[in-house]
C-alpha cells in the first residue's frame, strides 16, 4: 500500500504537470496564478495589465530621451556669452587700456565722404555750415519741369499741389505742414529746402535716399516758382510780358 501510495501520489504530480504543460483553447499554455490554483489556459489579468503598464513607460521613457538629446544642444550659449568688451571697458591688450580704439588717420564716416565746397553745397545746401540761396547749375525751363515732376512725386501728399499744406496725407490726420507762403518760408534760402530735404525736418523724414542731390535742388527752385505765383501782383511781372499779356485779352 505504501508503494501504491507513493506510485498514486507521484501518478497526480505527474499529471498535474502534464496538465500545465498543454495548451489552451487559444494556443495558451495553462499556468498557475500567484496564488498556485492552475489556470484555464489564459494569461492572468493582473500580469496582462502589469506588462502593458511597463511597455508603456519605457516608450515614454524612450520619448523623453529623444526629446532631451534633441532639445539639449539648443541650450548652449556660446554665441550669445561669448567674448566680448563692454564701451570703455578697460583691457590689458592695448598701453592705453582702453577697449575703444581712436579712428585711424583719415577715417571718414559712411555716408559723409570727404567733399569739396562745391560737393558740400550740391549735396546739403550749404557751404561751410551755412545755407546758399543760388541754384549750383543754370536755371533753365528743363530744371522747373523737373523740379515740377518731383514735387507732385514727393511733396504733394503732404503739401498740395500749391504747397499751402493741405495735401491728402494731412486731410487724413497726419501733422500738417507749414505752408510755403508764409513770410518766414518766403524769406528762406533756397538751400534750406534742400537741406530739409536731405535731412528731415519735424514730423518730415529724410529723402536723402529717396530724391537725388539735383532733383532736391530742382524742387527747391520750382517751390520758388509756387511762392512766386501766390504772391505775386502785376507790379511784378516785367513790363514785355505784361504787354503780352495786354495783347492778349484785346
Amino acid at each position: 500500500m505504501k508503494i501504491y501510495g507513493a506510485s498514486a501520489t507521484t501518478y497526480r504530480a505527474v499529471s498535474a504537470a502534464s496538465f500545465a504543460e498543454r495548451p489552451g483553447p487559444e494556443g495558451h499554455h495553462s499556468s498557475a496564478d500567484e496564488s498556485g490554483v492552475i489556470g484555464s489556459g489564459r494569461v492572468a489579468p493582473q500580469k496582462t495589465l502589469r506588462s502593458r503598464l511597463c511597455k508603456s513607460a519605457r516608450n515614454v521613457s524612450w520619448a523623453v530621451l529623444l526629446m532631451l538629446v534633441i532639445a539639449l544642444p539648443g541650450c548652449r550659449n556660446g554665441m550669445r556669452d561669448g567674448a566680448r568688451l563692454k564701451p570703455l571697458e578697460k583691457v590689458e591688450l592695448f598701453p592705453d587700456g582702453r577697449s575703444g580704439r581712436p579712428f585711424v588717420d583719415g577715417t571718414v564716416p559712411r555716408g559723409f565722404a570727404a567733399m569739396d565746397d562745391a560737393q558740400e553745397y550740391l549735396e546739403t545746401g550749404k557751404i561751410k555750415g551755412q545755407l546758399g540761396d543760388t541754384l549750383p547749375f543754370p536755371l533753365t525751363k528743363e530744371v522747373l519741369k523737373r523740379g515740377q515732376e518731383r514735387f507732385e512725386i514727393f511733396c504733394t501728399p503732404c503739401h498740395d499741389q500749391l504747397g499751402t499744406g493741405q495735401g491728402m496725407i494731412v486731410q487724413r490726420g497726419l501733422a500738417r505742414p507749414p505752408s510755403y507762403h508764409i513770410d518766414r518760408l518766403r524769406q528762406a534760402p533756397l538751400g534750406h529746402f534742400v537741406d530739409v530735404m536731405t535731412h528731415g525736418f519735424g514730423a518730415m523724414y529724410s529723402y536723402a535716399y529717396r530724391v537725388p542731390p539735383r532733383d532736391r535742388w530742382a524742387i527747391a527752385a520750382y517751390i520758388r516758382v509756387l511762392q512766386l505765383s501766390q504772391g505775386t501782383t502785376v507790379a511784378d511781372v516785367p513790363e514785355q510780358e505784361l504787354q503780352k499779356l495786354e495783347e492778349t485779352e484785346e
